[in-house]
């Protein structure tokens, strides 16, 4: 269904949203400690608020020194009800990430396997503009009175090579179908996208000034509307904002997945050939992998970064951008985990990401830690190769 690459993108954004939701149900944690010792304001008791503001910090310090112990090793000076507080704490901590882990996992799985559903509603509205100025033509010829109705470069679009190839191509009917991607409910809207955005565009006035078009010509009209207009126009966005509750993250992976069906026309025009991308791959082993790498993320997350914090001495671990550390992580991961991809894949994939969502020096920095990491792993046996995974990576 989806490449990994792809996939290695939604396990990092879902990663990247688990990290974020554990430092604030962190700070939740720590605000209900400290909300324990505050004075108590219905009492008439003479309170030492010294003593509160003591007892407060004492069980901010144990509960800091033991979130990932089993058991709250207490001492002889804490108080029943600081140990009892520090206590609660933790487990509404760890309660509230296995919670949000859980609800990530599973949107993260059923996000993916929304996606071709997305961009194939995106090839969809192309051929809606197609047909539209058609259908247009059409009741011209059959109502006008004019003999001269229009220019003939007037139905370019509706002629467009490019899209008549996707219309009859029973591998995207039948993609359609399953993914139950219709757009018959944005009859009235393609009329108005059309009208107020596809129209004016500067490229389509061009485009049906142009006499019998060539491939070219027609592969470019319609990767402008898709990344001009389709992409760009909000309300058209507001379309798949209502069809997908993770589009912000989605958007760039739909757009990239709609291009590569233009180009895979447009380099095959007169071959018959898959058109449609990744469309075949076995999901249910994919998604295994995709589960795999997010769930032995989070449970391998902490060694990870003391590894990474080892590496970078002479760096602050707190000021390596976060992005950063879940990106070296999940690759740290992939290379111990999954003996069958070569090291040197993982690498690169990471280096992928970091270069798309990171910061600028993102992509020199976790290529060098990943390269010193992935050797100082291999001598000590944590990582081990089997099958494709023994492949030479030079």
């Amino acid at each position: 269904m989806l490449n990994r690459r792809i996939l290695r993108v939604k396990a990092f954004q879902n990663l990247y949203a688990y990290d974020q939701c554990r430092s604030s149900n962190l700070n939740i944690a720590k605000d209900q400690i400290r909300e324990a010792f505050l004075p108590d304001l219905n009492t008439m008791e003479v309170q030492d608020k010294a003593q509160l503001k003591k007892d407060a910090a004492k069980a901010l310090e144990l509960f800091s020194n033991n979130l990932s112990s089993e058991s709250l090793p207490g001492t002889s000076s804490d108080s029943v009800k600081i140990v009892s507080v520090v206590r609660n704490a933790i487990n509404a901590f760890h309660k509230a990430n296995q919670k949000d882990m859980e609800f990530l996992l599973k949107n993260m799985v059923t996000s993916a396997e929304r996606l071709p559903q997305l961009y194939l509603f995106a090839i969809q509205i192309l051929l809606a503009f197609g047909e539209h100025v058609g259908a247009e033509a059409e009741k011209k010829k059959r109502y006008s009175k004019e003999k001269i109705l229009f220019n003939q470069g007037d139905m370019n679009l509706a002629n467009n090579k490019i899209l008549n190839k996707i219309k009859a191509s029973p591998e995207f009917i039948a993609a359609c179908t399953r993914h139950m991607a219709g757009i018959e409910e944005l009859e009235l809207e393609i009329k108005e996208w059309f009208r107020d955005y596809v129209r004016p565009l500067e490229a389509y006035q061009s485009y049906i000034q142009t006499d019998q078009p060539s491939i070219e010509n027609d592969f470019q009209i319609v990767d402008e509307l898709l990344k001009k207009v389709i992409f760009k126009t909000e309300a058209i966005l507001s379309f798949f904002y209502e069809k997908d509750l993770n589009w912000t993250e989605n958007r760039s992976i739909v757009r990239s997945l709609a291009s590569k069906v233009l180009k895979n026309i447009k380099e095959n025009m007169d071959e018959e050939v898959e058109i449609l991308p990744e469309i075949a791959l076995n999901w249910e082993e994919d998604k295994e992998f995709f589960q795999n790498i997010f769930n032995l993320t989070v449970e391998n997350d902490g060694a990870n970064r003391e590894m990474i914090a080892q590496k970078t001495q002479n760096w602050d671990i707190e000021r390596i951008a976060q992005t950063d550390k879940v990106i070296l992580s999940m690759a740290i991961t992939e290379m111990k985990n999954f003996p069958s991809i070569p090291v040197k894949v993982s690498i690169n994939e990471y280096i992928d990401i970091s270069k798309n969502y990171s910061t600028p020096k993102s992509k020199q920095f976790v290529n060098g830690l990943l390269d010193v990491l992935s050797k100082e792993l291999t001598d000590n046996g944590q990582i081990r190769k089997s099958g494709r995974g023994l492949l030479d990576n030079k």
